[in-house]
């Protein structure tokens, strides 16, 4: 016994309407189309089917039987492409972002709030970790996209610049640079200065631009994550340079904030995707959101921009 849905649907519309002719108008087919169909399910089922009279059809007891078995499969099969059907146009699903944690906590929220109002079936994983981290995850796979600092891309990776992230000196309450309108890296690194970890892509760019400013050996303070720096310096005890988006990672700690020059120094925030993987249409789905946010220039924070 094997019987298409084609067949299933053919007998449930007969059979729901009582009539070939109304069948056939429904399903927009010949009515001899639709005999033929019901005539090879009797066959195939060795039973009678359909009770003909001159004007209308009802069902045998045996095609009562088929008609509940045909309008739970049909049912089903409906509810399974109407699934189908929000998966590829990333209604639902699941999307895992890598990123660093002051990504994960300023850029994403606002995305994810956007994306589950438009697509509440769509789930969001995020993992926040250093650049690396967040690459390597994209690279095995365990992300789908990764929205992070981008410096020497790796190969088989392609970046689309997001935000330019600008660095701040950032000091603690009352301390004499804070009445500035702006500082240099060379008056910033004359005091006690605050960095976070080796592994950081933050410090590496701190570090670049003490050395462009000719600062040689400054005084530092290591700190394991922006949050111990922000305790540090609330506590008067260093300053340091951090870019925008990091900053509401220490609201909890009193600090003033003074733009830097002598460089100008930015980050750029980038998705990063595999060039050779598509992404599924949930992630293809939060990347367009992302994309408008930066078309209509959502709010960031002061010294954080989209790019063009």
């Amino acid at each position: 016994m094997d019987l298409t849905l084609r067949q299933l649907e053919v007998f449930a519309t007969v059979a729901r309407r009582g009539s070939f002719t109304e069948a056939a108008e429904r399903l927009h087919v010949a009515q001899s189309s639709l005999s033929r169909t019901v005539k090879s399910m009797e066959r195939s089922l060795g039973v009678s089917l359909l009770e003909r009279t001159t004007r209308r059809v009802r069902c045998t007891p045996e095609g009562e039987e088929v008609l509940a078995v045909a309008e739970r499969l049909l049912s089903r099969h409906r509810a399974e492409m109407n699934g189908l059907e929000r998966y590829l146009r990333g209604d639902r699903g699941t999307v895992t972002v890598s990123t660093l944690p002051s990504l994960a906590a300023t850029l994403l929220p606002p995305a994810i709030v956007r994306l589950r109002e438009e697509a509440p079936e769509v789930d969001v994983h995020v993992l926040d970790g250093m650049a690396e981290s967040a690459l390597d995850r994209l690279e095995a796979g365990e992300s789908d996209l990764a929205l992070v600092a981008v410096g020497r891309l790796r190969p088989g990776l392609h970046a689309s610049a997001l935000v330019r992230d600008r660095f701040l000196a950032v000091l603690p309450p009352g301390h004499h640079l804070a009445e500035r309108d702006e500082t240099t890296w060379a008056e910033l690194a004359a005091e006690p200065f605050v960095v976070t970890g080796g592994d950081s892509s933050v410090r590496r760019v701190v570090e670049d631009a003490l050395r462009d400013s000719g600062v040689d050996e400054p005084h530092l303070i290591q700190a394991g994550n922006i949050s111990t720096v922000g305790g540090l310096i609330g506590a008067g005890i260093g300053v340091s340079a951090l870019p925008a988006l990091t900053l509401p990672l220490m609201g909890f700690a009193e600090h003033a904030r003074v733009p830097l020059q002598g460089p100008v120094t930015e980050r750029r925030i980038s998705v990063v995707v595999p060039e050779h993987r598509t992404l599924g249409p949930a992630a293809a789905r939060l990347l367009w959101v992302l994309r408008r946010m930066r078309a209509l220039e959502h709010p960031l924070p002061e010294g954080a921009v989209w790019e063009p």
